[in-house]
């Protein structure tokens, strides 16, 4: 063997291959391993909590320089919510419970659900905006939310979901915190895609505006052991006047996603969850206001992301019945398709007993990322890197729960 070639394989074997310098540091990621929170920046992980029990994905905030997270209290039922400032390596106490955090889309105030009520922190101290409040988002320019009120069980039987407008000015002090909403749209008793397909409308969440604002996708979901089974994706325009109901889904797989500038959304339709079997999950687009459906015959989608207006990539089973089995349940792999030529394409192949997971685009950089790991419940996954067409993969990450990378705006 000639020493060069010798060298470049003793070379090989004490540093393996990872991503370049240049996207390593241009690029900012926080996760979950091993029940804490991470940081990726500049080329850098950060271990920032060390108690064990996080198991939510944080949020970033809107310029990138601050993170939310929930740590799981010794109290049953409620969510410590907590901030971390990756300049100053601070971390901040906002609430002794405190859900679904939302960072403001202009400033570093933070919005979260308490008990019911929705409050604003700037990080100084926190206000009370508005009561009865199961879910909310910010209006995309920031002056006040979309907020969602559940059904309640009368004597007749479930009362359905509603949601309010409620403006916020700059000063929190001078918000009203019962009243001062306006009535957007109380959603039918019962809603559904047939009459045979129909479920009681508790909940309504996962607001979510479109890209320019026109449109609002959210999940209508009956009571809570019922949602493990069925729930519908619908949308309704910003004026609360034209309200769809698109599909069945089910919460265990993707969450429904806008397009990254177009008014198209795509989700994984189907009822019935995962135990009852790896079928029946469609990937499916609606470009307002026309559809498709991409999963072929005898395949069920499991997750995907947007890469561009036109194309999309997902992680795909062949169909199976459940078994508790796991080392037999079907193991993804990613392919990669385009919603105007309905072209698909296969761009992962993982060893035998691995699979694909959770894929990502991440547009700063123009390379794919997921999850490669051996079942469906795997906690222990290694975040895998490549181009869109699968090519140049490597492991880049060990040991990921959970990870979200923050894109600028």
């Amino acid at each position: 063997m000639k020493p060069a070639i010798l060298l470049t394989i003793i070379f090989m074997l004490i540093f393996p291959s990872t991503p370049s310098a240049s996207i390593n540091n241009s690029v900012k990621a926080a996760f979950i391993r091993g029940g804490n929170v991470w940081t990726l920046a500049d080329g850098k992980e950060t271990q920032v909590t060390n108690t064990g029990n996080i198991h939510s994905v944080p949020k970033w905030s809107t310029d990138g320089t601050m993170i939310a997270y929930q740590m799981e209290s010794t109290t049953q039922g409620q969510s410590e919510l907590w901030t971390y400032n990756l300049n100053t390596r601070e971390k901040k106490k906002i609430s002794y419970n405190g859900h679904v955090p939302k960072w403001a889309p202009h400033k570093n105030h933070l919005a979260y659900v308490n008990n019911g009520i929705l409050d604003i922190s700037d990080l100084k101290r926190f206000y009370n905006i508005a009561t009865g409040v199961s879910d909310f988002t910010w209006l995309p320019d920031g002056s006040g939310f979309l907020l969602s009120s559940s059904g309640t069980l009368n004597p007749d039987g479930w009362s359905s979901a509603s949601l309010f407008i409620k403006k916020v000015g700059n000063n929190y002090e001078d918000i009203v915190l019962y009243g001062g909403v306006e009535p957007f749209f109380t959603l039918p008793r019962e809603i559904g895609t047939n009459d045979q397909n129909k479920l009681i409308a508790v909940d309504a969440e996962q607001l979510t505006y479109s890209p320019s604002g026109k449109w609002i996708s959210f999940v209508v979901s009956p009571t809570a052991s019922w949602s493990m089974d069925s729930n519908m994706v619908c949308v309704i325009d910003k004026d609360g006047k034209n309200f769809e109901v698109l599909d069945e889904m089910v919460l265990q797989v993707g969450k429904p996603q806008w397009s990254p500038s177009t008014d198209t959304l795509a989700y994984i339709a189907g009822g019935g969850r995962i135990v009852f079997g790896f079928k029946n999950k469609d990937l499916k687009v609606k470009e307002m206001p026309v559809s498709g459906t991409f999963t072929p015959p005898d395949f069920a989608d499991l997750d995907f992301d947007w890469i561009t207006d036109k194309s999309l990539v997902v992680s795909r089973v062949k169909e199976q019945e459940w078994t508790n089995d796991f080392s037999k349940h079907p193991l993804p792999v990613l392919y990669t398709l385009n919603i105007d030529s309905h072209k698909q394409m296969k761009v992962t192949s993982p060893p035998k007993g691995w699979g694909d997971y959770a894929p990502q685009f991440i547009p700063s950089i123009d390379k794919l990322v997921w999850l490669r790991g051996t079942s469906l419940t795997d906690r222990k996954r290694d975040l895998w890197i490549g181009n869109t067409d699968g090519t140049e993969a490597e492991e880049w990450l060990r040991d990921i729960e959970e990870i979200v990378f923050y894109e600028g705006i």
